[in-house]
């Protein structure tokens, strides 16, 4: 017999691979690889494993892969939904700009937290204090693509609807994120890697944007943005490029496989065939979107070309919660019943790692791919009766059935609690930065029992 270092065993397995769903199937691992998938008696009876999970009635998923999202922002959740759209765009709130270096940590470890607990093992982060954001993921054993938030309009303005622009800020920014490719690109045994993350087409001057494309293709980094996000932005380019956001984008060299473009709304019906003819990945956030009224025509830019996959942008971790919304929005928009969970399924883990550049170590449980697992508890009612697999984990499930988490290899959360930190201080240490920080923006906040 083989020798492997974890071997799980009688798992309902969505490989989302060629093998399609395993009523009692097994994986094996070895390292930070999958060396066997297939049934378990056949699986069980080639390996001598150091450990063993008796998974019988549990759901094995390939780790989930979120591709949009900003860690230290969970100081505006349950806040900024009432509030405003965005938050850069809203006053009166706690601004990154008044985040340091330590609370932008700490909150960043409570949003990398929520993500492990519900099944994400792959994120895309930024935010500003970049390197906080790397320090926080890596610790919590995360894969993370992190960048940093890179503008020169002054954000304290543009909280107020007032687009200033600033070289100097643009300048440190930029540096920011440079910065932190220096230190963290392939950090963690290659868990943590970097892109430029440029905020949006208003919020960086188009001379910005142009150094940001240049360093891309002269670095072969890959480029995260917000793209056509509100009427707002759409307008505020307008006004000062004479264009509309994914023009100046085309323009300038950015349109392409190598960008990620978050929430993409407000597009006509010639800007959709451009984005799809370029081969843009979107990372569609629906339930950020229908928080504030919006619904992106992801269908259409699915069929123009692009590469759709799912994000949850801050507001809630729950990637299962984030699949079922995608899937509700697109059919009010007009999809009907052509759009179901296999596909949502497919959005939230092999698209996501298409969009990264990382077919090759995740998106699905294969022989060779990086061992990025997710399991949930099939003891929850909430999980029953499983039919085909995808259609109960889509429509049914929640970040809250997920058991156990292993990423390139390790077990890094097991019954629900994290392994490499602990969890309750995480929270506490956040619940007193976000405490401090409303407070000193003139809100009344309710102080939780020690």
């Amino acid at each position: 017999m083989e020798n492997c270092d974890l071997l799980i065993t009688g798992a309902t397995v969505l490989t989302q691979d060629s093998l399609g769903a395993l009523g009692d199937g097994a994986v094996a691992l070895r390292g930070d690889r999958i060396v066997a998938v297939g049934p378990s008696p056949r699986v069980a009876a080639r390996f001598a494993p150091a450990r063993r999970i008796d998974a019988a009635g549990r759901i094995l998923l390939p780790g989930l892969v979120n591709t949009h999202n900003h860690t230290p922002l969970m100081i505006v959740r349950g806040m900024v939904e009432d509030l405003g759209f965005a938050p850069a765009y809203t006053p009166n709130i706690p601004q990154g700009h008044l985040l340091s270096e330590e609370e932008a940590y700490a909150l960043a470890r409570l949003g990398a937290y929520e993500l492990l607990r519900m099944g994400s093992t792959t994120v895309v982060d930024y935010y500003r204090h970049p390197q906080a954001c790397a320090r926080a993921l890596a610790e919590s054993g995360l894969r993370a693509m992190v960048g940093g938030r890179i503008h020169d309009v002054d954000t304290a303005a543009l909280a107020n609807r007032q687009w200033r622009y600033d070289r100097a800020i643009g300048a440190a920014s930029l540096d920011e994120n440079l910065a932190l490719v220096e230190r963290w690109h392939g950090a963690a045994d290659g868990r943590i890697t970097c892109m430029l993350a440029p905020h949006a087409a208003d919020t960086c001057s188009r001379d910005l944007l142009e150094e940001v494309a240049r360093i891309a293709r002269a670095r072969h980094l890959p480029v995260h943005t917000h793209l056509h996000q509100s009427e707002a932005e759409v307008a505020s380019v307008q006004a000062r490029d004479g264009m509309r956001p994914l023009a100046l984008f085309e323009t300038l060299g950015l349109l392409g496989p190598e960008l990620v473009a978050a929430h993409c709304i407000w597009m006509t019906e010639d800007e959709i065939a451009r984005a799809g003819r370029a081969g843009i990945r979107v990372a569609h956030a629906p339930i950020g979107n229908a928080a504030h009224g919006a619904i992106a025509p992801i269908l259409a830019l699915r069929d123009a070309g692009a590469t759709i996959t799912l994000c949850t942008d801050t507001k809630s971790a729950d990637m299962f919660e984030t699949m079922r919304t995608a899937l509700h929005v697109a059919r009010i928009r007009g999809a009907g019943y052509a759009i179901g969970a296999p596909e949502m399924l497919r959005w939230a883990t092999v698209n996501g790692a298409v969009a990264l550049g990382m077919t090759d170590a995740m998106g699905s449980i294969a022989v060779g791919k990086k061992a990025d697992l997710v399991l949930l508890d099939g003891r929850a009612p909430n999980l029953a009766p499983v039919i085909d697999g995808a259609g109960i984990v889509v429509h049914s499930a929640t970040g809250a059935n997920v058991d156990t988490v292993v990423i390139d290899g390790k077990m890094v959360l097991e019954a629900g609690r994290p392994l490499l930190f602990d969890g309750d201080a995480v929270v506490a240490d956040a619940q007193r930065v976000a405490s401090r920080l409303w407070q000193a923006s003139g809100y009344a906040v309710i102080r939780p029992a020690a």
